[in-house]
């Protein structure tokens, strides 16, 4: 097959292309090499930044953080989350001086735990929203104490709402039936029957294999009764 020819006009075409941006890097060669430059500069500033004072204040907030969690593990939530004065800042304190960091993520949850566990469940409501995850495990059971700051309030239909959207992001035997569950228990306190037989159903059809769904049956029946 023979190789197509370019025609002079063609050619002059691409000769007047190469020409003028060749016109243009010369032309702007100054503001180039300084939009470059300023690029390099700022790569070379969050490197630094990153190693030289956010993986310290990760390392720092963490270490307080092991304190902390000592003091949430004896049940002493008050110097778990305010600090004992001495050694340790307080759940609170890390958050708010080591923001941005993922030790401050994990301590708003601590925080939050901290809140219910001493009864403010506002507080803890506003902890427990700071926290960012998206995993199976972690991010089910912070909406799972979402759910029950909402419960605690008064406020049912955020809290069903809320132990359903948990039982959906773990979508597991484990943690799904369970909400669901709980899910019901508010549907039922509040006379919405229709509901409460549509999350038993969906407990027995989508985790029959769960320690739950062992008496669903009978929390159908029940229900359908009071209905």
């Amino acid at each position: 097959m023979a190789q197509k020819q370019n025609t002079p006009d063609e050619l002059d075409k691409v000769n007047e292309a190469l020409s003028s941006s060749e016109q243009f890097i010369e032309k702007n060669q100054k503001g180039i090499s300084i939009v470059i430059l300023v690029v390099v500069i700022a790569i070379g500033a969050w490197l630094a930044l990153r190693h030289f004072y956010f993986e310290p204040r990760e390392t720092t907030a963490y270490a307080e953080m092991f304190k902390g969690e000592f003091y949430l593990d004896t049940d002493s939530f008050a110097l778990a989350l305010n600090g004992n004065g001495a050694d340790y800042i307080g759940f609170e304190a890390i958050v708010n001086d080591y923001a941005r960091t993922d030790a401050a993520n994990l301590a708003a949850a601590y925080a939050g735990i901290c809140h219910f566990n001493l009864g403010n469940y506002n507080a803890a409501l506003d902890y427990f929203k700071k926290f960012d995850a998206d995993d199976k495990f972690v991010s089910p059971n912070i909406l799972g104490m979402i759910g029950n700051c909402y419960a605690n309030l008064d406020q049912t239909a955020e809290a069903m709402a809320t132990f359903e959207k948990a039982a959906k992001k773990a979508d597991n035997d484990l943690f799904s039936p369970f909400y669901l569950q709980k899910a019901a228990t508010i549907a039922e306190a509040t006379g919405n029957y229709d509901k409460v037989l549509a999350l038993y159903n969906q407990i027995k059809n989508d985790y029959a294999t769960s320690t739950v769904a062992r008496d669903i049956d009978k929390y159908i029946e029940r229900a359908q009764a009071k209905k």
